[in-house]
């Protein structure tokens, strides 16, 4: 439930009811405004809900209760206006800032990592992504170094200080992977993976959850809302194509999935037009138009030389057009009161 106190609740009221809802076992959300303060209050197994809400209205300090509707009631919109995320090296995801993580799809050996993070560092990205483990369509593609490509994603955090975003794919890995990653991306093919998306939230560093192929948006927030129920509500959402009758492109990128989680969540997004293409040519455009579409962030997949990247060359930007990228979004970024890191 939401509950909105009146301008004159003192801070004796507000602690009140705070101590009267987490006795009954609710958990709260307490966001305070210049002129309101809201409480979101959650209790999955609370008994006489109604009943609560009604004595709450009797209290002359309370203007409104109202119950949450949502079916994900922690990472809704109507629990709070806005989550900010911030990240190990002190960048902020969900700010005024749009955020880039760039860097190859999967890490290909030491030392082009370390080249790749060097370059890209250079270029003023804070944000390393690239894949230890890679799940891959065919069982016959690479499937990444597996912990040996987290010791290689852990020297480049140490050499660059970027921070590190890399996949989890499997709930006994979470934690190992969380050693060495400030990030945790869990894939479009475990959205759904509840028993990942749990210890996910158990471990409380970020997440970036990305909307599978034939996901609803409801469904990719109700994944997240795995996350959060589990005490972790540092959770980024990624919109990277969903699988439609097309097939010029590798996806069809939803750009309506932004604007629509934007209102229905207070969570961050990012958008990964690199996986919403296929094709290079295509995710500078895209990353404009998401960026112009309320993207948080960007999802990028960049390297020195795609010619000789072990996967998805097709997609990938090399360094020069990734400096584009850049220019172009920060532009649209400018045109909308924000900045991008």
């Amino acid at each position: 439930m939401i509950i909105i106190l009146s301008p004159d609740a003192t801070q004796k009221n507000k602690k009140s009811i705070m101590d009267r809802l987490t006795h009954m076992g609710y958990e709260i959300n307490l966001s305070e405004g210049k002129e309101r303060t809201i409480m979101g209050a959650i209790g999955s197994n609370v008994e006489n809900k109604s009943e609560v809400m009604a004595q709450l209205m009797s209290l002359t300090y309370v203007e409104n209760v109202v119950p949450i509707l949502r079916p994900y009631k922690r990472v809704s919109r109507e629990l709070k206006e806005k989550t900010e995320i911030k990240v190990a090296n002190g960048v902020v995801i969900g700010g005024k800032n749009i955020v880039m993580m760039a860097g190859p799809c999967a890490v290909e050996g030491e030392d082009a990592l370390l080249e790749v993070a060097h370059k890209l560092k250079a270029i003023g990205v804070k944000i390393l992504r690239a894949g230890a483990y890679k799940p891959r369509t065919s069982p016959y593609s690479f499937q990444g170094f597996g912990e040996k490509g987290l010791k290689m994603l852990s020297r480049a955090r140490a050499e660059t200080g970027m921070a590190i975003i890399t996949e989890v794919i499997e709930a006994t890995d979470a934690k190992k992977v969380a050693a060495h990653a400030d990030i945790l991306q869990i894939g479009a093919r475990n959205m759904q993976n509840f028993n990942l998306l749990k210890a996910c939230g158990k471990i409380g560093k970020p997440v970036l959850l990305k909307r599978g192929l034939s996901a609803t948006i409801e469904e990719w927030l109700l994944a997240a809302e795995y996350i959060a129920k589990e005490g972790n509500p540092r959770v980024m959402l990624c919109e990277r194509g969903i699988r439609t009758f097309e097939t010029y492109t590798r996806n069809t990128l939803d750009l309506n999935a932004v604007a629509a989680a934007k209102t229905l969540s207070h969570l961050p997004v990012i958008v990964d037009p690199s996986h919403g293409t296929g094709r290079w040519e295509l995710v500078t455009p895209m990353a404009r138009a998401g960026v112009a579409a309320g993207a948080d962030g960007l999802l990028v997949e960049a390297h020195p030389r795609p010619e000789e990247a072990i996967s998805d060359a097709r997609q990938t930007l090399n360094l020069n057009h990734l400096k584009q990228l850049k220019k172009d979004v920060k532009a649209i970024a400018a045109a909308m009161g924000r900045g991008l890191i």
